[in-house]
């Protein structure tokens, strides 16, 4: 690019020819200063040992008495006999340098953590849980809370209030609710973090019987467990959260007020401002025809009030993913299995959710 500037500049000027090349002036003056710098010679100093001081250092520090020592134990043992040849950080530099230094101890190797990506096209097609936790009367007293949610209808299928985690209390609720929904074998994918319970041999097996696919976050990745975590942080703000409950019986009290508002009072931003409990039962369409013939209404009585012609309410999102592939083949895979799963879904149909 700087190439191109360089050959229009005598024709069209600097400042046309960055412009014409798409790159800022600063930009161009920057490089071509970067060019013309020299690469700094590093100085060497004077009290560097010579090469042939350097190889008999080495081949002593090389011995058979002393290859399984650290320099410092080197330095010492040489010191009590009566020889000096450097200090221990010389001796560290010129085994680095000949790359003879490194960790010798088995070091644990992180597997590769495969990126999870998924699509929803219907309810009960992904699912999304995780334990979050409500403070108690006094400090070091906590509740539990398990909550299931569709990623897709963001509707919270299930959930349990409880005094410590467990794996045989998540794979009750996983069952119940299962049950509730009447989710099939083979329809229904639960994505989740790593935690204990969710990675205990309990919850696996669960799935397993249940032919439910489990998926899992990677480590330190937060996006990719983003409706659960926006979930907790919606319950935090509501104006009914306390900071601290009384009990575990007023917590589960809270919990039935919050979640029957969140899932059908709150408007939800990610659904195009409705209710969970409306995309979750197939009532989309109803409830899109009805808010497009008041904004048609509303368009009859005042058109100059909309500059841009007749307005048309926004649609839920017809795909929801965790992480879409970049890959267009990766995506039509994703999309292939998607439709599979709703084959199996025998409550809600896609043709029920969306208008056309």
């Amino acid at each position: 690019m700087r190439e191109r500037v360089k050959a229009l500049r005598p024709i069209l000027g600097t400042v046309a020819a960055c412009r014409h090349v798409g790159i800022s002036r600063a930009s161009y003056y920057r490089s071509q200063r970067a060019a013309q710098q020299q690469p700094k010679r590093r100085r060497q100093s004077s009290r560097r040992l010579s090469e042939a001081r350097r190889a008999e250092i080495r081949a002593i520090l090389n011995a058979r008495r002393f290859v399984d020592l650290p320099p410092r134990q080197i330095w010492a043992t040489l010191l009590d006999e009566g020889t000096y040849l450097c200090h221990w950080r010389t001796m560290y530099r010129i085994l680095s340098e000949n790359r003879a230094i490194r960790e010798r101890r088995n070091q644990r190797v992180h597997p590769p953590y495969t990126k999870p990506e998924w699509l929803a096209q219907a309810p009960n097609e992904l699912w999304t849980w995780d334990i979050t936790t409500l403070r108690g009367p006094v400090k070091g007293l906590h509740f539990k809370r398990y909550v299931l949610r569709d990623v897709f209808s963001r509707y919270v299928v299930g959930w349990t209030l409880a005094s410590f985690e467990s794996a045989a209390l998540a794979k009750d609720l996983v069952l119940a609710t299962c049950a509730r929904q009447n989710v099939r074998r083979d329809q229904l994918v639960l994505h989740s973090d790593r935690g204990p319970v969710m990675t205990s041999k309990t919850y696996v097996q669960l799935l397993a019987e249940l032919g439910v696919e489990g998926s899992y976050s990677r480590p330190y990745r937060s996006n990719d467990h983003p409706y659960s975590e926006a979930h907790f942080r919606t319950a935090k703000y509501h104006r009914t959260y306390e900071v601290r409950f009384g009990s575990l019986e007023d917590a589960r009290s809270w919990a039935r007020l919050f979640f029957h508002w969140y899932n059908n009072e709150f408007y939800h931003t990610g659904i195009a401002l409705m209710h969970p409990s409306t995309i979750h039962y197939g009532k989309t369409r109803e409830v899109w025809k009805a808010r497009q013939r008041v904004m048609q209404e509303a368009y009859a009585r005042e058109p100059e009030r909309f500059i841009r012609g007749m307005p048309k309410v926004p649609m839920p999102p017809r795909k929801v993913w965790i992480n879409p592939p970049d890959d267009p083949q990766a995506a039509v895979k994703l999309v292939a299995k998607s439709n599979g799963r709703q084959s199996r879904n025998f409550v809600v149909t896609r043709d029920q959710l969306l208008p056309t």
